[in-house]
């Protein structure tokens, strides 16, 4: 009998700790602006519909950047931070319910195809791992957000580079320097199989000097020679992103 009730509780707590540390899930939102139209309709959705509404379901966190620099088109980047896949899953129905934010969204809505500023929405869903299962908001003076994805060419590959970071990486990133925010293995969107993550630093000059930190780290020379990492990831896409006003990150 006390056998049957310590694998109980064994098994209780099992699955307590695993619901406490369930992954949150990042939606990357990213739209990209048609040349030489006015943005405002949009900027004025994100900032007084869809982020106070995303608020009243308990979203706390959600980053709406553009890129730092010249790149055409221009693009806004929204990340919107949910508890869990069932909180983005409910999300879009309670928006659909809220009678403010349909009022708040109402010039945005009813806009013209001529009038609305973007040519397309990409959307990529992306769950945290057990090495860095919340987001974390960014220092008070961060001007410059690092958005970081890597391709892997297969899933085994991706597994094999999440598990480097979830191992040795987050440490060594935090040894140097280098300040993450969200960490997360892309779930449904483009260029998959990846991995995103997110990196906030004060000006180029903080995250010249952190990048040149990691490279000659002993950590991570010893695990870059690691038959086990061989080929993990063969490609890397490098955003460098501004908050706009209106974001909370």
């Amino acid at each position: 009998m006390n056998r049957i009730l310590v694998l109980s509780t064994l098994f209780l707590c099992s699955t307590l700790l695993r619901l406490a540390a369930q992954e949150e899930v990042y939606e990357l939102r990213t739209y990209e602006l048609e040349f030489l139209r006015p943005a405002e309709v949009l900027h004025n959705y994100l900032e007084h519909a869809l982020i106070p509404a995303l608020g009243r379901q308990g979203v706390r966190h959600v980053g709406a950047f553009e890129e730092a620099g010249d790149a055409l088109p221009k693009k806004i980047y929204l990340l919107i931070a949910y508890d869990d896949i069932q909180a983005f899953q409910d999300s879009k129905e309670a928006l659909e319910e809220d009678a403010t934010y349909l009022e708040d969204a109402g010039a945005y809505l009813t806009a013209d195809p001529q009038t609305m500023p973007y040519k397309r929405i990409t959307s990529n869903l992306i769950q945290s791992t057990t090495g860095f299962p919340q987001l974390a908001s960014p220092e008070s003076g961060t001007g410059l957000f690092e958005l970081r994805i890597y391709e892997s060419y297969n899933e085994d590959a991706l597994r094999r580079k999440v598990k480097m970071f979830n191992d040795s990486e987050f440490d060594i990133f935090e040894d140097v320097g280098l300040p993450m925010v969200f960490f997360g293995a892309n779930i449904a969107g483009e260029q998959m199989p990846c991995l995103t993550y997110m990196l906030a630093f004060r000006d180029r000059e903080h995250h010249a000097a952190a990048w040149a930190r990691f490279g000659p780290h002993p950590e991570w020379q010893r695990i870059s020679k690691l038959e086990e990492y061989a080929h993990a990831m063969d490609d890397i896409t490098r955003v460098f992103l501004k908050p706009l006003p209106y974001s909370s990150l």
